[in-house]
């Protein structure tokens, strides 16, 4: 994985992944089951975009997932090198346009 940024550093730091020291007990809890449930909608993701480039919104409808949870996982995974943006811009379930995305050439 490539650091592009400080930010991006400290953000992988354990400490700053999830919950901090001074958060309540049930954030703690919620964040201990973030890594597998994030992980979970990140294959989720690529698994949609092996069929065909999509947006946002394309992949929530086909992963039955809400277009925020895949919003949340498209940064990563490009960071990561698995998804890249087309260049294209798709029109949302909303109307508007977002970016498309594809699973990235191995």
């Amino acid at each position: 994985m490539v650091l592009r940024t400080t930010q991006d550093a400290i953000n992988t730091l354990p400490l700053f992944a999830a919950a901090r020291r001074s958060d309540a007990a049930t954030s703690h809890d919620a964040a201990a089951h973030a890594g597998p449930l994030a992980e979970r909608h990140e294959r989720q993701i690529v698994a949609a975009l092996l069929e065909r480039p999509l947006g946002a919104s394309g992949i929530a409808k086909l992963c039955g997932l809400l277009p925020h949870q895949v919003g949340k996982r498209l940064a990563k995974l490009e960071r990561d090198g698995r998804i890249v943006q087309t260049g294209r811009v798709v029109t949302s379930a909303s109307g508007r346009g977002e970016r498309e995305w594809m699973v990235a050439a191995q």
